[in-house]
């Protein structure tokens, strides 16, 4: 190395660490994953809230909370309801991405409490959830990118990994304070 290429390095290290560089096709991929996941998971909640899409409505989907333990079962179905279709639309927007990831991860942790946990593949695994986590947490973590309502939002791009670890703090905390609610 010759003296000037280790003054640049130098000086590189010392200034810190490169800002991030993302590219169009970064942000086109990450757009992707939030439309997916997030309409998947809207779609999921407005099942549960209003029975669209075949799904069961709050009065059979509150039911099976009550049958899973849960006190108060429609209230609950109401709350998961609403965390998947509010938290699916927000990730889809990238509005509030890391609020949006709690209350999808709260969901999450009270359906794997509920599932069997020996069986991961269909059918009555657990790999679906499993794999809309992981999208979850993954934008959460990483953010949604610049074709989104947080990359116009100041605050959220500064203190991204600061948002997107209380995010995931969040969702999990209030999911397991749910799952000790349970009988």
């Amino acid at each position: 190395m010759t003296s000037q290429q280790w003054e640049r390095s130098l000086l590189s290290a010392a200034s810190g660490p490169a800002a991030p560089v993302t590219t169009v096709t970064h942000d086109v991929g990450l757009l992707v994953l939030r439309l997916v996941v997030g309409l998947t998971m809207a779609a999921h909640g407005t099942q549960k809230l209003f029975g669209w899409f075949g799904g069961p409505g709050l009065d059979a989907f509150g039911k099976g909370f009550t049958a899973s333990g849960y006190p108060a079962g429609k209230t609950m179905a109401v709350v998961a309801g609403l965390s998947e279709t509010l938290g699916g639309l927000g990730l889809a927007l990238g509005l509030l991405t890391p609020l949006a990831g709690a209350a999808l991860i709260g969901v999450f942790v009270n359906i794997l409490a509920v599932r069997d946990p020996g069986t991961y593949f269909a059918p009555k695994g657990v790999e679906l959830e499993t794999v809309l986590l992981a999208g979850v947490v993954a934008l959460t973590l990483t953010g949604p990118g610049r074709f989104s309502a947080d990359h116009l939002l100041p605050v959220l791009r500064e203190s991204r990994p600061r948002y997107a670890v209380l995010g995931i703090l969040l969702g999990v905390v209030a999911g397991f304070a749910v799952v000790l609610l349970r009988n």
